[in-house]
């Protein structure tokens, strides 16, 4: 089946759609998504196939097909899909099934089902909708942070990419009020993973999720506390091999004390950003600032800005770097959040979010 120019008449769709339909001749729906996948490849060709619900329905239940590529085939055309404007209410139906499955330890192509939920939710509106279908039921957040904490056995251990789905409901204050429920120890479970050697998805999942989570203020005293001890979490990446002085050794916290010689930064440069604008939230207000200022935060800083090569990286640690060594706001601006209106702060940060996630969450990354 040749690929053609991105227009199709109606007898053409009816013809290709009967090659798709799951009691096809196999090698004849292998050229029929193959054909589709191309189609996808191009913006014409997205707007054409959104402009056709049926089409949709018909790649969303090749997903479920039992041969490998084929489903595989399907994900990679729904995820270029899914980039388009629009393309949310056409992917609605399929969202519960697409949760269901990603969720089954047995399922082989978790990772794309995510990337392609990840895609889809970046948004408020899907986003909220899928917060709504995790909450049914009463179990909440717990299936989705039971997987992403459990060792996953499968080739490329896909639930590693749960974290982006994390990452976006955490945008929702929802969402962060259950992550952030003080009797369910429920966000000290995702701390170890920002550490976590053997997936950056993992470790970048998690950060955005904490960053997101530092937005509401109210929280930054008892995310600081013993309780939850976040601090030394966001540091411990950012610190390198470097000796300190004993009076400076003497206020770091316990885990950032005589590193060994072998002991190397968090080498993702945006993983390294988000932790910094996570402690520049943190420093938002006069407790935090306190508790951060209290705790040699400056001395692992001032290193990092002489190791970091990255301009973005360098510039933030820079601007954290001013709140923790300058004065204290005048009376009545204690609180940063409120005076610099969070709001536009969360939008620019999440915007540039979907920038890095559209790289993140094509079928070719997902390896």
């Amino acid at each position: 089946m040749a690929e053609g120019p991105p227009s199709m008449e109606e007898p053409e769709a009816r013809e290709l759609l009967a090659f798709l339909r799951p009691e096809a001749r196999g090698d004849l729906k292998g050229r029929a998504v193959q054909f589709v996948l191309g189609l996808t490849g191009g913006a014409e060709g997205r707007r054409l196939l959104l402009a056709r619900p049926d089409f949709l329905a018909a790649l969303l239940a090749l997903t479920g097909e039992p041969e490998a590529a084929l489903a595989e085939a399907a994900f990679h055309a729904l995820l270029n899909l899914a980039a388009e404007p629009g393309a949310a209410g056409a992917l609605r139906a399929g969202m519960p099934d697409l949760l269901r499955r990603l969720l089954d330890p047995a399922f082989p192509l978790a990772a794309p089902a995510c990337a392609l939920l990840a895609n889809w939710s970046r948004e408020e509106g899907p986003c909220r909708e899928l917060l709504a279908e995790v909450q049914r039921g009463g179990a909440g957040l717990a299936p989705l942070l039971e997987a992403f904490c459990a060792e996953d056995p499968r080739p490329g251990a896909p639930w590693h990419h749960l974290g982006s789905l994390l990452a976006n409901l955490s945008q929702l204050p929802e969402a962060r009020r259950a992550l952030l429920d003080r009797s369910g120890c429920v966000v000290q479970k995702l701390l170890p993973f920002v550490q976590d050697a053997g997936s950056a998805l993992r470790r970048r999942g998690v950060a955005r999720t904490l960053r997101n989570c530092c937005f509401d203020h109210r929280h930054h005293e008892w995310l600081l506390s013993e309780q939850v001890d976040l601090l030394p979490f966001l540091l411990l990446p950012l610190a390198g091999p470097e000796e300190f002085p004993e009076d400076e050794m003497e206020r770091l916290p316990l885990d950032l004390q005589y590193l060994p010689a072998e002991k190397q930064r968090e080498p993702e440069a945006d993983i390294r950003k988000m932790l910094l604008e996570t402690l520049l939230l943190l420093t938002a207000t006069k407790p935090g600032r306190l508790l951060v200022r209290e705790r040699g935060t400056y001395f692992v800083l001032r290193e990092l800005h002489q190791w970091e090569g990255d301009g973005g990286v360098r510039a933030a640690c820079e601007k954290l770097i001013q709140v923790l060594i300058g004065d204290e706001p005048e009376a009545g601006m204690e609180n940063l959040l409120e005076v610099e209106i969070p709001t536009e702060v969360e939008q620019q940060l999440q915007h540039l979010d979907q920038e890095e996630e559209e790289e993140e969450v094509l079928l070719g990354g997902i390896a």
